[in-house]
């Protein structure tokens, strides 16, 4: 059995079986990232429900495995060269699952490239701006009366859209041929734009490529179960 003890993390939300990779996340779109990659990928892992509230992710528990206080964050108990790791951050966790897995993420280095493209694609982009359009167009920032900050994000997310969009035509996947992590990491952000209440804003129904992707990744009986794990309730 792995020593697990270096991780304060479990006194909080303690390990039933601490062979397996052991996931903190919500379902959030990020969260939903890993929980689907893994169920993709056939690794073995065990759920822990971290809400977004300040007594889960800015607890002394959960820091210790993510400063930055966000979800989703894994320990590996069998890790690189048999040692444990603790990872936060989302994309950083998909290449890691991805090159321990040896799936999707291509057969070579062209490949890899175009994955990790569009994997960057919507960590610096496409995430941060939807997540951005959602603060302003449904939460608290749609109260403010100056609608240019809501406006520039409706903008920005349009512009996002229509790159993906066009480069959805005719393919199946975003990096090509092939189901990758870039597609696992950007699908679940195109579906929170119903979260946000939001798609009639940015046009969606103008773009029947992106429409189609995301009934693609749906259908994938790996993206339902991760979509609902770990459970809201």
């Amino acid at each position: 059995m792995p020593d697990l003890t270096a991780f304060p993390i479990f006194a909080k939300w303690p390990a039933s079986n601490p062979d397996v990779i052991q996931l903190f996340s919500f379902p959030t779109p990020n969260g939903v990232k890993i929980s689907i990659a893994l169920e993709e990928m056939g690794l073995a892992y065990e759920a822990h429900k971290v809400t977004l509230s300040d007594a889960d992710v800015k607890s002394p528990e959960f820091l210790s495995l993510n400063p930055n206080n966000k979800i989703p964050a894994i320990i590996d108990p069998n890790g690189p060269e048999g040692t444990p790791i603790g990872l936060f951050e989302s994309g950083a966790i998909l290449i890691y699952l991805a090159e321990k897995s040896g799936k999707l993420f291509g057969d070579n280095t062209q490949e890899r490239a175009h994955i990790l493209q569009w994997l960057m694609f919507q960590m610096g982009g496409l995430g941060p701006m939807l997540g951005q359009l959602g603060f302003f167009h449904k939460f608290a920032g749609s109260e403010w009366e100056d609608k240019r900050p809501q406006q520039r994000y409706i903008n920005e997310s349009k512009r996002l859209l229509d790159v993906l969009n066009l480069e959805l035509a005719g393919k199946e996947w975003i990096a090509g041929p092939n189901y990758s992590i870039a597609d696992i990491a950007i699908a679940p952000w195109l579906r929170a734009l119903d979260f946000y209440e939001a798609k009639d804003a940015v046009g969606w129904e103008d773009r029947t490529n992106l429409i189609d992707y995301v009934a693609r990744f749906e259908a994938r009986p790996a993206v339902q179960k991760g979509l609902v794990t770990p459970s809201r309730d």
